[in-house]
């Protein structure tokens, strides 16, 4: 099982959850996820009170649903954020929904199949991308574009020089772009 440059067995955590309900694996998963997820979300455009209650949402999910969690299918950190990107979408969804007296009365159109199925395979092409990455570029990737942190920041907390960070990200982006198309 992959571990975290801390040495920190996140997918461990998770499994503890998801097959005992262990709460203090999930009060490690908290204290680590909830605030990277936060900042996650802010810099994705939301507030600072919805990226708090989506951040709760999020962690909420995951206790709840941590029987869906499959280490064979995305790390810990991408199930977290693809569960945060979620969640960030249907509260953009909520916001923009019209008042009973904008809505038009009368047969709504279909929403289109084939979009929804091609976002949904794209999704998982990608995750199927990331899990096929070596780990330290995976673990860069989640860092820089889960995490939100710039490759200074990662060098900071990795202790790795800024051009082996440079470096290892470009290969996975060629790679996940290979792999995409």
């Amino acid at each position: 099982m992959a571990k975290a440059e801390d040495g920190t067995d996140w997918a461990g955590l998770l499994i503890q959850v998801r097959d005992r309900q262990d709460r203090a694996a999930f009060a490690q998963l908290f204290r680590h996820f909830a605030p990277r997820v936060k900042a996650f979300l802010m810099k994705s455009g939301a507030g600072a009170a919805l990226a708090e209650e989506c951040a709760q949402d999020v962690m909420a999910t995951l206790w709840q649903k941590a029987h869906l969690f499959d280490p064979a299918r995305a790390s810990v950190s991408t199930w977290v954020y693809t569960i945060a990107r979620n969640k960030r979408i249907d509260a953009l969804r909520k916001d923009r929904r019209a008042e009973p007296e904008e809505l038009d009365w009368g047969p709504e159109p279909e929403p289109d199949q084939a979009e929804a199925m091609e976002a949904q395979q794209d999704t998982e092409r990608l995750g199927q991308a990331l899990a096929q990455l070596p780990e330290k570029q995976r673990a860069l990737i989640e860092r820089a574009f889960y995490g939100d942190l710039s490759h200074s920041e990662i060098a900071a907390e990795t202790g790795l020089p800024l051009g082996t960070i440079k470096s290892r990200i470009r290969l996975a982006l060629e790679k996940l772009r290979h792999h995409m198309t």
